[in-house]
């Protein structure tokens, strides 16, 4: 069994959707990652908030983040157990996030062996 991140990525980033839009998301992504969960396949997850972000460049120039000319940002991610890269692209393809046109699943392999100190 391996570990893979999905890694959620927003076409057109920031953009304002209602309340209930949000919701319903909201509620079709917690019913996605439960029947992954029920599989005993889900290791984990958050979502990013939008508002609260910067990005620290090279020789520690840092700015309001990750925004402006930027047309993708990372929404959130979530953590699977599979037995195959090809079982974690399955659970990508029922990603609610894909619904909107041009947003994408990127599916990566946890590398081991980094420890905290």
């Amino acid at each position: 069994m391996e570990d893979f991140m999905l890694i959620f990525r927003h076409q057109n980033g920031h953009q304002v959707a209602s309340p209930e839009q949000v919701q319903i998301w909201m509620k079709q992504t917690l019913d996605w990652i439960a029947t992954i969960s029920a599989r005993n396949k889900f290791a984990g997850g958050n979502g990013l908030d939008f508002d609260d972000a910067r990005v620290v460049r090279h020789n520690n120039v840092v700015t309001n983040g990750p925004f402006g000319d930027i047309k993708e940002t990372i929404g959130g991610y979530i953590m699977v157990r599979a037995e195959s890269l090809e079982e974690a692209v399955e659970f990508a393809k029922g990603c609610p996030v894909l619904q909107g046109d041009g947003n994408t699943v990127e599916v990566r392999k946890i590398v081991k062996g980094v420890e905290s100190h």
